[in-house]
């Protein structure tokens, strides 16, 4: 889903120069708005004094339609709002893509831990036998 973001000035000066990161944010929904948290914006040099606070929340613009729906999802069917990719429309306005994930459940992630462990152990093993 596509979604608008409220940015400052020295934020989209610094995106466009590359400087942002959304590795480790996600997305909620809080009091009828959608948020984005923990997202990063590096800061621009050139606006030192009209500068932003590199980890601010981020308000995200989407109808109340989809709104209504990302709630639901995340408070009735509990998963995530997890941001894909932050980049410029053809008009050059800051869009994001945002994802409706489901979690892992304990079994799914025992299964997980257990391949990764094996994969490693395979590793030494063809590494002692060479």
């Amino acid at each position: 889903m596509e979604c608008g973001i409220i940015l400052e000035g020295s934020e989209v000066k610094s995106l466009r120069a590359n400087g942002g990161n959304i590795a480790e944010s996600y997305a909620a929904v809080e009091e009828g708005e959608l948020w984005l948290v923990n997202s990063y914006i590096a800061p621009y040099k050139q606006a030192r004094t009209f500068g932003h606070e590199e980890r601010r929340r981020r308000k995200l613009l989407v109808s109340r339609k989809q709104l209504a729906n990302m709630w639901n999802a995340t408070q009735r069917k509990g998963m995530t709002l997890v941001p894909i990719v932050m980049y410029f429309n053809h008009k050059g306005i800051a869009k994001l893509k945002i994802g409706i994930a489901k979690g892992k459940k304990a079994h799914d992630k025992r299964e997980t831990q257990a391949k990764r462990d094996w994969s490693r152990q395979k590793q030494r093993l063809l590494k002692d036998n060479r």
